[in-house]
């Protein structure tokens, strides 16, 4: 849960696929043709956008891109096993609702019951959580993050939401989006999420980006690494995800690579580098063991 990314003045919107992607690579983001499509048809449909991929392929860096690029506020829902309706959706602040109470009574106001307990559930002591502040902030980037890690009722709560962009609280009445929010869902397949969530989305598969695209992007967002040296991470890292580890290294994971190499003024990827830098790429041991074992010449040469 977060507060909202600052972002531009609100620009018109793309008029077609192409450029929403030459708009999305300003941002320093690269998509390729099939997600900038995706990404186009949930703007100009209003329909939420459900992103699924291994982790670290740049799905929740999409949702940033977008409302960079229609210059909305983002508000971002990290979900977890466990998570609760009031916990995405809006809380009262009991601490100021006693204090306001005391308040109240201590200036002789205690008399009137029915106006202090109205006054007790005044908008101002309403916590809005980023799904209401989403609806409330209208036009936004609603990026719920991993949503297959949370539960099935969650899942339908959130089913019901997304059929009307609405919410009800008792106290205060029906909130509804004068414009629905870009609503971009991402999930990393660690279960499968129902069918009934996806046919509500428009679908989009995220690979890792072959060679040339993942080149262009370290370039793009670490101008500082050298052409050499990005294409050498692109490459090994390409390698490393041919192996069988519990975790292959994503995007980022290839950025933090090379600016780690960079930062120690490495201008090759020599494999005595590579063996010492490998935490920045490789997060589990059983993978850097693995790493380890094989030959490293044949990996990073």
């Amino acid at each position: 849960m977060s507060q909202p990314t600052a972002t531009p003045s609100r620009p018109d919107a793309p008029a077609s696929p192409e450029e929403l992607s030459a708009a999305l690579r300003a941002t320093g983001y690269l998509p390729d043709e099939g997600l900038a499509t995706a990404a186009f048809l949930a703007l100009a449909m209003h329909r939420p956008l459900f992103l699924e991929g291994e982790a670290g392929v740049g799905k929740t860096a999409l949702a940033h891109a977008l409302a960079q690029v229609t210059g909305r506020p983002v508000y971002r829902l990290q979900c977890y096993e466990g998570l609760e309706a009031s916990q995405a959706l809006y809380d009262w602040d009991f601490g100021r609702q006693l204090l306001h109470l005391r308040a109240a009574e201590a200036a002789g106001q205690g008399g009137d019951t029915a106006a202090l307990e109205a006054g007790l559930y005044d908008r101002r002591f309403l916590l809005a959580r980023p799904l209401l502040q989403a609806l409330e902030d209208a036009p936004s980037v609603l990026l719920v993050d991993e949503v297959d890690r949370a539960d099935d009722e969650f899942e339908a709560f959130l089913l019901e939401l997304l059929s009307d962009f609405t919410i009800s609280i008792p106290e205060l009445g029906t909130v509804r989006a004068e414009v629905p929010p870009l609503v971009v869902l991402t999930s990393n397949r660690t279960r499968e999420v129902h069918d009934a969530l996806k046919r509500r989305c428009l679908y989009h598969w995220l690979e890792h980006p072959d060679f040339d695209r993942e080149v262009a992007i370290l370039r793009s967002r670490l101008p500082q690494v050298t052409e050499d040296l990005a294409r050498q991470v692109a490459r090994a890292t390409a390698k490393l995800r041919s192996l069988d580890l519990l975790k292959p290294p994503g995007i980022a994971e290839a950025m933090d690579w090379a600016t780690a190499l960079h930062t120690l003024g490495a201008r090759e990827l020599d494999p005595d580098t590579a063996a010492r830098t490998l935490g920045a790429v490789l997060k589990y041991r059983e993978d850097t063991d693995r790493v380890h074992a094989l030959t490293r010449g044949a990996l990073f040469g």
